[in-house]
């Protein structure tokens, strides 16, 4: 299982558009998820170490996030015929044993993640409102065993200025993960 660090914060991009289908049977697009002052996008999975480290503080930022207008969407992109722990049925087994608060979908082809640059399961993309790219960080200190309590809010505090002024801070650490399992070409 290789793990991979993100690429630095490419400030400005624009969020690419989705249609994906989620585990609670609606499908979703950066219209149906954006907040008013912003958007967290997540590559995630189920079975990855280093997001089950986190799931439990990824949901408390998200929770947080949203009463300061930052809307949240998790994207599981992993190809699950090697990974059967990330199967639709056990994204939908999930996000409901862990009362996701945002919405899970399923990049079954891959596409969204390849278009988006993600590398790693956990991989943040922090968007204004403008959907401009201001964050490509780690969540916080965590690895495959999540940080001491006390450890700094990378994620949430960089979306907290963006929803407040509309910039990601200019230091960012990379976050650190699985790499996500692309299917065999």
């Amino acid at each position: 299982m290789a793990s991979l660090e993100t690429p630095i914060c490419d400030f400005g991009w624009k969020a690419l558009d989705f249609d994906l289908p989620g585990v609670d049977g609606k499908r979703y697009n950066l219209a149906a998820v954006k907040g008013e002052k912003g958007l967290l996008i997540m590559f995630i999975c189920n079975h990855c170490p280093y997001v089950k480290a986190v799931r439990d503080r990824i949901i408390r930022d998200v929770n947080e996030l949203a009463g300061y207008g930052v809307g949240a969407i998790a994207i599981m992109s992993n190809d699950p015929a090697d990974y059967p722990e990330d199967s639709f049925e056990n994204m939908a087994r999930i996000a409901k044993e862990f009362n996701y608060p945002f919405p899970y979908v399923w990049d079954e082809s891959q596409e969204i993640a390849k278009a988006y640059g993600a590398v790693c399961t956990p991989d943040f993309f922090g968007f204004n409102n403008n959907l401009e790219l201001q964050y490509r960080g780690r969540l916080d200190a965590s690895r495959k065993e999540a940080a001491p309590p006390d450890a700094r809010r990378d994620l949430f505090e960089a979306m907290v200025q963006v929803a407040k002024t509309g910039q990601g801070p200019r230091d960012q650490i990379p976050s650190i993960g699985c790499s996500i399992k692309w299917r065999a070409e």
